[in-house]
């Protein structure tokens, strides 16, 4: 039987990884692990020492998880870390990285050097979105190349229906942050939808509000309209 070769064909971890990484000591604070976060727009960091094999990984989640327990800022990350990271190597497919990810309901993955406590970088879904972006931006079918035209009548345009995640985790704008929390810990969705009491998107919570009003001191009683991000971007399922 003939094999279909797809996009993800003889790509490997290296194309898509970033090199960019964050590193943190055991006993640094969450304090400075919420500042690293959103200053570099990641959604976890690693924890380690020097020419060590890295300890642990720190979420955003992990973050939400140590503001419900009432943990203070200063308490060091060693003890909110999820241990051991996951790796990966820089030469493993795209295929294999991203089973990994979905078999362990995982975000990201490290790349580590063979035979090395190196790392070498990091790759996340978004990383792979980015590198299918770039591919499907130049190809001959694509809707970016001019004959998009001929292309519409030979391949098959997925919709937004077709791959969507159906059942949407959403609050109503009086839910309370406390409640908030409990919803995306338990959905592992990365944000959440806030209506009106007809169910019209208002905005939207995400971890990174989250872990905002953590590190701003914001009480878990506080209500979703007054930190949501508004307006909700929003599209058609077709």
């Amino acid at each position: 039987m003939k094999m279909v070769k797809d996009t993800l064909s003889g790509l490997k971890v290296r194309h898509a990884m970033r090199k960019q990484l964050i590193v943190l000591g055991p006993d640094d604070s969450i304090d400075c692990c919420i500042q690293y976060l959103i200053k570099y727009k990641v959604n976890a960091i690693l924890v380690g020492k020097d020419s060590e094999k890295p300890l642990g990984v720190v979420s955003k989640s992990d973050i939400m998880g140590a503001w419900y327990s009432g943990l203070p800022l200063s308490t060091p990350v060693e003890m909110i870390m999820n241990s051991p990271p996951l790796f990966c190597r820089p030469d493993d497919t795209l295929d294999s990285a991203l089973d990994t990810m979905k078999s362990n309901n995982i975000y990201q993955l490290y790349a580590l050097e063979k035979n090395s406590n190196i790392i070498d970088g990091a790759i996340a879904y978004p990383d792979i979105v980015g590198l299918l972006y770039h591919y499907c931006s130049r190809c001959d079918q694509g809707l970016f190349n001019k004959s998009k035209e001929m292309a519409q009548d030979r391949v098959k345009r997925y919709k937004v229906h077709e791959i969507m995640t159906k059942q949407v985790e959403s609050c109503q704008e009086d839910t309370s942050l406390e409640s908030v929390v409990e919803i995306l810990s338990g959905s592992r969705f990365g944000a959440i939808l806030v209506s009106d009491d007809q169910n019209y998107p208002k905005g939207v919570i995400s971890k990174t509000d989250v872990t905002l009003c953590y590190r701003h001191g914001e009480d878990l009683s506080v209500t979703a309209g007054t930190i949501m991000s508004s307006p909700a971007a929003l599209c058609y399922e077709q």
